[in-house]
């Protein structure tokens, strides 16, 4: 029991203390009497070595990686500050995992000389955790037990505080755009693919200050002998759009109540992260939003990966909510065009997807991915233009996106 302070050993010799002290009496032998009294003394001051003189100051808890994601290990390090007035024996340690956690944290403590004639030492313990779930994680505190030198006595106490471990989901690589790569047609993009404008149009400008450099148009610059620049073609980032259904009706209820509690919530998070990673990194202004419009963060430059770790991280604790409709995301696109959308949900059924076929006509990539899509739910968007897959599971996120991926998008020209 962990409120009794005796090991086996000492309640052992408890025992027998109390034996001789009632076989004293009974057959009046003195020393029975002062072998009672021996191990009474020497009971009491195992106790008192680890009740009295000993105890441990601060505990140091480092995580590496400092932000876990979602199925990856981490290596968890304790530095232990320990003061003991008299020597002590190895005993053991375990560091309480959260839900969502999962490995053995537990080992050896080491034993402590006299600390009385020197400064506190510390104890370097070591393991390693999987993160299972995402979501805020506390690790911690720490459980000490400890023995005194004679082992009779044991004492089990907590060290420290726990500290939380961010676990961001899981960031799958997924295959480049096979038809708008995005360095090669991302950030150097021109409006001649969003606006159809072709070079033969184009009409030189003097240079004025703050133009960018990239628009010189450097043979009449050189004809002219000063800077001239383009003055209809101008250097624009193409947009991307990724929408999050959040709205409770299409996942499990759990989703609303704890981040990593649902399955499949999991899965579209996951998706909704690795897709901005992939546009991103093709070259696109990549914004997040929720199904009625509500930006999920801030819009992400093409080629800003500092701001993708911000993202993933931001999205550690998100939740899905109760409320929700893609009316709004249709009233939101009136009258605009983007880039990529990827729009990603739970539950869908055809009624569903046929609130989604205007959006199909402002994007030069509609993609639309459902965990759980009801049979032909997929085919009134699908008529309307947007690519379809099913996202069952984290395993089917790099497959799906494969598929809508390789077809590449329409360009949209206006004018």
């Amino acid at each position: 029991m962990n409120g009794w302070p005796l090991t086996v050993r000492g309640t052992g010799a408890a025992v027998l203390a109390i034996a001789c002290f009632f076989a004293a009496h009974a057959f009046k032998i003195t020393e029975l009497l002062y072998i009672s009294v021996l191990l009474a003394v020497i009971l009491a001051s195992s106790i008192a070595t680890l009740y009295v003189f000993r105890r441990s100051d601060e505990v140091q808890r480092s995580f590496a990686p400092d932000v876990a994601t979602a199925g990856s290990e981490v290596s968890v390090h304790l530095s232990i500050e320990m003061r003991s007035a008299l020597p002590a024996s190895q005993g053991s340690w375990s560091d309480e995992l959260p839900d969502g956690v999962e490995g053995e944290a537990s080992g050896v403590f080491p034993g402590t000389a006299s600390g009385v004639w020197s400064a506190a030492r510390a104890a370097e313990l070591d393991y390693t955790v999987l993160a299972a779930r995402r979501g805020i994680r506390s690790i911690g505190p720490v459980s000490v037990r400890s023995t005194d030198p004679f082992g009779f006595a044991r004492r089990r106490h907590t060290v420290g505080r726990p500290r939380p471990l961010t676990v961001a989901p899981a960031i799958v690589d997924l295959a480049p755009l096979a038809e708008l790569p995005g360095e090669a047609g991302g950030s150097m993009h021109t409006a001649t693919d969003q606006l159809g404008q072709g070079a033969d149009n184009l009409v030189p400008r003097h240079y004025i200050p703050g133009d960018s450099m990239r628009r010189i148009h450097w043979r009449a610059s050189a004809h002219r002998d000063q800077l001239m620049v383009r003055q209809e073609e101008q250097e624009t980032t193409p947009e991307a759009v990724v929408v999050l259904d959040r709205t409770v009706a299409r996942w499990d209820i759990t989703a609303v109540r704890a981040p990593g509690a649902d399955p499949a919530f999991e899965t579209a998070v996951s998706m909704c992260v690795s897709v901005a990673a992939r546009l991103v990194h093709e070259g696109y202004d990549v914004s997040v939003l929720d199904v009625d419009g509500t930006p999920l963060a801030e819009t992400i430059d093409g080629g800003d990966i500092d701001a993708l770790e911000q993202l993933a991280i931001s999205f550690a604790t998100l939740t899905a909510h109760r409320e929700g409709s893609a009316a709004s995301l249709v009233s939101l696109f009136a009258g605009t065009t983007t880039g990529p959308l990827v729009f990603i949900t739970g539950a869908l059924n055809a009624a569903d997807a046929t609130l989604l076929v205007p959006l199909a006509h402002h994007s030069t990539l509609p993609v639309l991915f459902a965990t759980s899509p009801a049979q032909d739910a997929f085919a009134p968007a699908a008529a309307a233009g947007w690519r379809t897959a099913s996202i069952p599971g984290a395993d089917d996120i790099a497959d799906a996106w494969t598929s809508v991926s390789e077809r590449g998008g329409n360009r949209v020209r206006v004018g």
